[in-house]
């Protein structure tokens, strides 16, 4: 599971304007030939980005090579089962990365197109917004 060695704050809060807007940076294919863009914004778990790395993984059968492009760094706090309101915040759960539209998550290289398609879609499957494959410029079919 994806989470940071150590953090700055043990608890954050929630913030709903680190979600508006279209991403600003990481919006370009930087490393892969082939990669998935994020049409929405949500918060995506480290579980729901290792479910997504391991069945494109799983698909290209150890060719090629697989980037991630977002860190869940937000940790998420959570109170016990049954407990009344007040008496603080609750303690850390999970961490989240914070996706805003236009954002590549994902990214593979070093196989053919429609490897990477395939890899890629099934890995879609496993996150919680809409994708959009997203095709290098420079990327001719041989």
């Amino acid at each position: 599971m994806l989470q940071p060695k150590r953090v700055r704050r043990r608890k954050v809060q929630k913030g709903k304007g680190n979600m508006k807007g279209n991403s600003q940076r990481g919006h370009l294919l930087s490393n892969g030939m082939f990669g998935i863009k994020a049409l929405e914004q949500d918060l995506i778990t480290s579980r729901q980005i290792e479910a997504a790395r391991i069945a494109a993984t799983r698909h290209m059968k150890r060719q090629g090579q697989l980037w991630i492009k977002i860190f869940p760094d937000k940790p998420i706090t959570k109170k016990p089962l049954e407990v009344r309101m007040g008496k603080g915040k609750g303690s850390p759960e999970y961490f989240v990365a914070v996706v805003k539209p236009g954002r590549i998550m994902f990214e593979v290289g070093g196989v053919s197109e429609e490897v990477a398609r395939e890899a890629l879609r099934l890995a879609a499957q496993k996150l919680p917004v809409k994708t959009k494959l997203v095709v290098a410029r420079d990327y001719a079919k041989a």
